[in-house]
């Protein structure tokens, strides 16, 4: 069985690194079983990129598309016609994609025009929310997947919902925490832990990028001024993503709690949440390694395709407005941490419970 494995950006690399172990290892002890590696290029950025592919043994990609930024439209179709050339000039059986990003509904859309099969990790997850690309992303990938792999019991209901086959829909676990376990006992402290005095529980990790939060200045200096005084002396140290940068680099705040730090690899970034004292964020994904790491969460959205992170972990959905987030902060200062739980099969072998399934087709 040839694989094509598509990676496009941050997320999708943190995916992959544990499904090509597991590959690797049934190769080595005699399965026939083998990949290719496509990087289409959408994150270029050397700390959004490069850095995730050094820290997690990810072999260097077999191709990248190096399709780069563009509008949603421009970026996907990029993606496509780069894609179609390297099935073209490398037939494969399967084509595996994973999470939501323009990569992955492009990737899927080119494998089935190309009439093979296409294998979604990270399946059926939904928020509702089709102002969201990402929304739109899993649901075109949905519609056209040969082969489903849920995180969660909810995701595989969503696909039911769809009218997908039950026969092609695999509740596996969770490829993220897959590679969170595989790195526990390598991260390390990022170089300004001791610029800025870090202590262990005694700082909160800010990232935001989504547009609803960062695209307006006027609300992004509200937003980033109200968290500033939340934090109430603790240090907020904040990653500031390339779209962010880009708006903050006209403001003169003088903030008292706010540090601004380069993007973060793996590594450092995981050391950072395991040991914060709190973590706001708009991002997905982040609220299952912190539900994980029993981390306290507050996800600056109006909804989440990650629901047990809320109802089993340790994540609070405070919406966009910075009053809610203090509402909710404050109550946490009040009662202390929630008692949070690990989902089901979020134990560490998603990834070769996949590469079980995916020999058995």
């Amino acid at each position: 069985m040839k694989i094509t494995i598509v990676a496009g950006a941050r997320p999708n690399f943190i995916k992959i690194a544990p499904i090509i172990k597991s590959i690797q290892k049934k190769e080595n002890e005699g399965a026939n079983i083998s990949f290719r590696l496509v990087h289409t290029g959408q994150h270029y950025d050397k700390n959004l990129s490069d850095t995730f592919f050094e820290e997690l043994n990810i072999p260097q990609p077999n191709s990248n598309l190096e399709v780069k930024s563009g509008s949603q439209s421009q970026q996907t179709a990029a993606i496509m016609v780069a894609f179609e050339q390297e099935l073209i000039d490398n037939p494969c059986d399967l084509v595996l994609v994973v999470g939501d990003v323009n990569s992955t509904m492009a990737c899927a859309l080119v494998a089935k025009k190309m009439n093979l099969k296409v294998a979604h990790v990270e399946a059926g997850i939904r928020s509702g929310d089709m102002t969201m690309p990402e929304e739109i992303n899993r649901i075109v990938t949905d519609s056209i997947t040969d082969y489903f792999f849920t995180t969660s019991e909810t995701a595989s209901e969503n696909l039911l919902k769809y009218g997908a086959d039950p026969k092609q829909i695999h509740f596996v676990g969770n490829v993220m925490i897959d590679t969170l376990m595989q790195n526990l006992g390598r991260i390390q402290k990022p170089d300004f832990w001791e610029t800025y005095d870090l202590e262990t529980g005694n700082y909160i990790i800010l990232t935001l990028h989504r547009p609803s939060n960062v695209d307006e200045e006027a609300s992004l200096q509200k937003l980033l001024l109200g968290i500033d005084a939340l934090a109430n002396g603790k240090k907020v140290i904040f990653p500031v993503h390339p779209r962010t940068k880009a708006i903050l680099e006209n403001t003169n705040i003088d903030f008292k709690n706010i540090i601004y730090v380069e993007p973060q690899g793996y590594l450092a970034f995981m050391y950072l949440i395991k040991n914060s004292f709190a973590v706001i964020t708009d991002s997905g994904g982040i609220s299952e390694e912190t539900t994980v790491l029993g981390i306290p969460c507050f996800t600056m959205r109006t909804t989440t395709e990650r629901p047990e992170t809320t109802t089993i972990g340790t994540n609070v959905l405070v919406g966009i407005s910075i009053e809610n987030l203090e509402k909710e902060f404050h109550l946490f200062l009040q009662n202390g941490k929630r008692n949070g739980g690990i989902p089901n099969l979020w134990d560490g072998k998603a990834s070769e419970r996949i590469i079980d399934i995916l020999l058995t087709l």
